[in-house]
C-alpha cells in the first residue's frame, strides 16, 4: 500500500515495542521453540472471583446496552470515593471520564490538549507509548534522562532545565514502567516547587501500579502533597494492574471540567462509552474487599527478591531493587562488545536482547524506553519461570567470548 495514503502523522510513531515482542514470542512458540516469555507487561493472577460474578450478574440484570459517554454515575461516584479515601484527591462525578483503559486515557488527554509546538516532558526510562503518542497529537516529546544512581527518579534540577515557554504538560509515572521507581513525600515536594514556578505547566500522572509497592509505605500523591496543582492536573488511573484486569479495558480520567469534557466529547465521537460489562466488573473492585492485594505483593516482592539475586550473579550483568511495579531494569552494558558463539558482535542492547531471545528468553531492549543499554525483564510471572529465565540467561552469558 502507497505510503501517500497513509496520514503523516501515522509516519511519526512505531508500533509498541510491548506487543511486537510478545507477537515474536507467540510466533517463535507456534513454531515450537521453547521460549521463557519474560516480556509481558500484565498481572499472571487471575481477576478475582467476587469481581466476575458481579460481571456475569450484570448481564444477567440486562446491563448490556450503551451507557453514558463518560461511564456509568455508580461507577464514577466509586471512582471519586477511592481518590478521597486513597488519594486525598477532591473530585465530584462530573470531574470523571471512564475510559477504554488507561492507555486511552491518556491518549485522549494528549489529543484534546496538544497541538503543533507543543512540548510533552517524557522522563526516561518511559513506557513505550507516552512518545509516540505525543507525536501522533502533532507535539514534541522532550526525553529528560533519569540517572540510575538516583534509581531513575526526575531530579528537580532536570525538569527545571527541560521546561520552556512551549511546555505543555509533564508525564509523571509512580511506580514506573518500566523501572520500577517509587518517589517519597520529600522528594515529590521537591518536583511541586518546580512545577508551582511554572504555571503554564499542565500534570498527567500515571497512577496505573500504585498499589504494587514494595515498602509498605502509604503511595502520596504529588497533588495531594500540593493541592494548588489540582486545576491543572489530570490524573489517570484503572484497574487493570491492581486488580488482575487487563482484559478487561477500564480507565478513568479526574481532572479540570474543560479537559475532561473535551475527552468525553472526543470519545463521543470515537469509542463511545467503555463497555457496560466492564464498567460492572470495575464498580465491584473499587466497591469490594482488596484484601487479596497484600498477598500479590508478596508474591511479587518474592519474584522480585528472586530475579535480583540470581541477575546480580551473572557477570556484565547489574540490577537494582525496584520499589514497585513488576519489572526489573537491567543494565546490561557489561556485555556491549563482547561475541556470541557464532562471532556476533553485541553492540547494543537490542543485540543483547536478541541473541537472549535466540537462547530461550523473551525480553525488552531498554532502546525501547529511552535509556540504553538495559533490558527490562516482567516479574508477572512463577518464580520457576523466573528461576529458569535467569538460567538461560546466564547460560548464554557464559558462552559469550
Amino acid at each position: 500500500m502507497s505510503t501517500s495514503r497513509i496520514a503523516a502523522r501515522m509516519r511519526r510513531i512505531k508500533p509498541s515495542p510491548s506487543s511486537t515482542a510478545a507477537d515474536r514470542t507467540a510466533e517463535l512458540r507456534r513454531q515450537g521453540k521453547d521460549i521463557v516469555n519474560l516480556a509481558i507487561g500484565e498481572p499472571d493472577f487471575d481477576t478475582p472471583a467476587p469481581i466476575r460474578r458481579a460481571a456475569c450478574e450484570a448481564i444477567e440484570r440486562g446491563e448490556t446496552r450503551y451507557t453514558a459517554v463518560a461511564g456509568t454515575l455508580a461507577l464514577r461516584e466509586a471512582i471519586a470515593d477511592k481518590l478521597e479515601r486513597e488519594n486525598r484527591l477532591d473530585y465530584t462525578p462530573r470531574d470523571i471520564v471512564v475510559t477504554c483503559g488507561a492507555k486511552h486515557a491518556i491518549f485522549n488527554a494528549l489529543s484534546v490538549s496538544v497541538e503543533d509546538g507543543d512540548e510533552v516532558i517524557v522522563p526516561a526510562p518511559y513506557w513505550v507509548s507516552y512518545p509516540d503518542m505525543v507525536l501522533a497529537c502533532d507535539g514534541t516529546p522532550v526525553i529528560v534522562p533519569c540517572d540510575e544512581a538516583d534509581d531513575f527518579r526526575l531530579a528537580p534540577a532536570a525538569l527545571e532545565a527541560a521546561i520552556t515557554a512551549k511546555t505543555k504538560w509533564l508525564i509523571f509515572n509512580s511506580p514506573t514502567n518500566p523501572t520500577g521507581t517509587t518517589y517519597g513525600a520529600a522528594q515529590l515536594r521537591a518536583l511541586a516547587d518546580v512545577l508551582l514556578r511554572h504555571p503554564q505547566v499542565m500534570l498527567l500522572t500515571d497512577d496505573i501500579y500504585e498499589h504494587i509497592r514494595f515498602d509498605d509505605a502509604p503511595s502520596p500523591h504529588l497533588v495531594a502533597i500540593e493541592p494548588a496543582l489540582q486545576p491543572r492536573t489530570v490524573v489517570i488511573n484503572g484497574v487493570s494492574k491492581s486488580y488482575a484486569m487487563t482484559g478487561w479495558r477500564i480507565g478513568y480520567a479526574a481532572g479540570p471540567a474543560d479537559i475532561i469534557g473535551a475527552m468525553e466529547m472526543l470519545q463521543s465521537q470515537s469509542t463511545s462509552g467503555a463497555s457496560s460489562v466492564s464498567q460492572a466488573a470495575a464498580l465491584a473492585a473499587l466497591l469490594g474487599p482488596a484484601d487479596f492485594l497484600p498477598g500479590w505483593v508478596d508474591t511479587y516482592r518474592l519474584r522480585r527478591d528472586t530475579a535480583v539475586r540470581l541477575l546480580n550473579a551473572i557477570p556484565g550483568v547489574r540490577c537494582r531493587a525496584p520499589g514497585g511495579a513488576f519489572y526489573l531494569y537491567v543494565n546490561c552494558g557489561g556485555l556491549i562488545g563482547r561475541r556470541t558463539p557464532q562471532g556476533q558482535r553485541l553492540d547494543s542492547d537490542l543485540d543483547v536482547v536478541l541473541y537472549l531471545l535466540e537462547s530461550g528468553v523473551s525480553l525488552i531492549a531498554g532502546t525501547a524506553y529511552g535509556m540504553a543499554p538495559y533490558f527490562r525483564m516482567s516479574i508477572a510471572t512463577g518464580v520457576e519461570v523466573i528461576e529458569e529465565g535467569c538460567r538461560r540467561i546466564s547460560t548464554a552469558v557464559a558462552a559469550l567470548a
